[in-house]
This record gives structure tokens, sequence and C-alpha cells, in this order.
């Protein structure tokens, strides 16, 4: 296999490029993907609350 031959393929033509930009474009999403559901799993703060907030208003009366 010709490595050279690789690279100046890769870089040096248009699909080649393209074809670059999608293999990193696809990286990105696969890698994205995970690294989300990893911090879902890690820092899941929403199982049964029904109200997430604190409880503070600024349109409630008592607040101002």
């Amino acid at each position: 296999m010709d490595i050279a031959g690789i690279f100046s393929w890769l870089f040096s033509s248009r699909e080649g490029v393209l074809v670059f930009l999608g293999v990193i474009l696809v990286g990105f999403l696969v890698a994205a993907i995970v690294l989300e559901r990893k911090t879902r799993k890690d820092f899941d703060q929403y199982d049964d609350e029904d109200d997430d907030e604190s409880g503070w208003s600024l349109f409630d009366d008592d607040n101002k």
C-alpha cells in the first residue's frame, strides 16, 4: 500500500478532502453522543422531581 499516494489523494483532491472532512464530522458526532450519554448518566438530577424551581420567583410578591 502506498501511503504517499493515499495522503496525496486525501489532501490534494476535492473528493479526498470531502472524505477527510466527513470522517472528522462523523468522529465528532460519535464522540458527542458518547459523552452526552455519559454525562446524563453521571448527572441525572431530574429523577423524581416534579418541580425544578428553587422556590424563589421574581413574580411572587413575597420575594421582592
